[in-house]
């Protein structure tokens, strides 16, 4: 199945990844690959009022959060920026805005 985006997972998203237990850690990762093959709200869904889309990964009762964007220079780029545990329905706004902040600083270094 041909893959639609390249994923680029920056450090605070790694980070985040790697303090995961292992089993949750092959899950998210399970699931990015799956997003980029598929298009399916479940796993990848842009979040309104922002430029920010999240990586949705459901393990154990829990709700695991990457938050990305999309960079189309050369090559489609999807840049995970950071992530987190979702405890509300609602995507926590200083989450939003770390990834804004973390996608305007990445955008301005290239």
């Amino acid at each position: 199945m041909k893959v639609n985006f390249d994923i680029i997972i920056l450090e605070e998203a790694n980070d985040f990844i790697r303090n995961l237990d292992i089993k949750c850690q092959q899950k998210v990762l399970i699931n990015l690959k799956k997003a980029q093959k598929v298009k399916d709200v479940q796993l990848f869904k842009k979040l309104k009022g922002s430029n920010m889309w999240e990586f949705r990964t459901s393990y154990n009762n829990m709700q695991y959060r990457l938050l990305a964007f999309w960079h189309k220079e050369h090559k489609t780029f999807v840049i995970c920026t950071n992530g987190f545990i979702k405890k509300s329905q609602k995507t926590p706004l200083k989450e939003i805005r770390k990834a804004e902040s973390i996608r305007l600083e990445y955008l301005s270094n290239i």
